[in-house]
């Protein structure tokens, strides 16, 4: 089934190819004429957004562009105040995290939201936690299946005790760990939310490079970030936004990293 979409083309972008692309396909997760509004504030207005299957999206734009609130959207923190979404091309009400953990999102955020005093099979389960018959945590099948993620799922230099406290990790191993436990709770869709800003380069190279394989084995991710060398390493396709609108977007191959650049710089 084709889904079609109508995206908003703002002023100045009016008939630009880049300014608003109709999926080929159904896509995994669809935004359609979505509206975000606390009081009279208009924090999205009239968004169209999509993720393709096996597809890499580079959410771009300078800060108060509207980036973190559609990623909170997506997560199902911030419900839409109007639109529509569909998953799978179904109509679907993502109004809390359960409801995004069903669709099969899961979104690692710019403070990777792990907990330093807590090991790192605690913080892989946290909230999730495996119980055994009788209600209680089971510890010895956590840390089996925590040893079994970190050695598979996502390789993690320098971390063979899943007992370790988060607190003792570097910050591209914590990353990896956020990343494990994405990679375990979900198949779909992994929401990054400026993933390296905290990373050194050796760093971010890996934490790309798991970007790139999860694409392979059939997870599509949106990265949203300023770095734009790092969003052409590994997106397939860019949604420039400003102002709580879509201003450009454009597959890899249909533009170049000067004209994304200026999109974002004029915004």
């Amino acid at each position: 089934m084709t889904v079609h979409t109508e995206p908003l083309r703002p002023a100045g972008l009016a008939g630009h190819p880049g300014a608003g692309l109709v999926p080929t396909e159904t896509p995994l997760y669809e935004m359609r004429n979505i509206c975000k509004r606390y009081g009279s504030f208009t924090a999205l207005d009239n968004m169209n957004f999509h993720i393709g299957r096996n597809e890499v999206v580079g959410l771009l734009g300078d800060n108060g562009a509207g980036k973190s609130t559609l990623v909170k959207m997506i997560s199902g923190i911030n419900p839409p105040t109007s639109g529509e979404i569909y998953v799978n091309g179904k109509r679907t009400e993502i109004r809390n995290r359960s409801d995004s953990e069903a669709a099969g999102i899961e979104t690692i955020y710019q403070d990777i939201a792990l907990v330093d005093s807590m090991s790192i099979t605690r913080n892989i389960f946290l909230g999730r936690e495996l119980v055994n018959r009788w209600g209680f945590m089971d510890h010895r099948r956590m840390q089996e299946v925590a040893i079994q993620i970190l050695g598979s799922a996502v390789q993690i230099s320098g971390i063979d005790n899943p007992d370790k406290e988060v607190g003792f990790l570097s910050g591209g191993q914590k990353q990896a760990v956020a990343i494990a436990r994405a990679v375990h709770f979900k198949r779909n869709i992994l929401l990054l939310d400026e993933p390296t800003s905290a990373l050194s380069v050796r760093e971010t190279e890996h934490l790309l490079a798991y970007v790139r394989d999860l694409k392979r084995e059939g997870t599509s991710s949106v990265l949203v970030t300023h770095n734009l060398y790092h969003a052409f390493q590994v997106c397939d396709r860019f949604v420039v936004m400003s102002h709580g609108t879509k201003v450009f977007e454009a597959r890899k191959e249909d533009t170049t990293i000067e004209e994304v650049t200026d999109h974002v710089i004029r915004t």
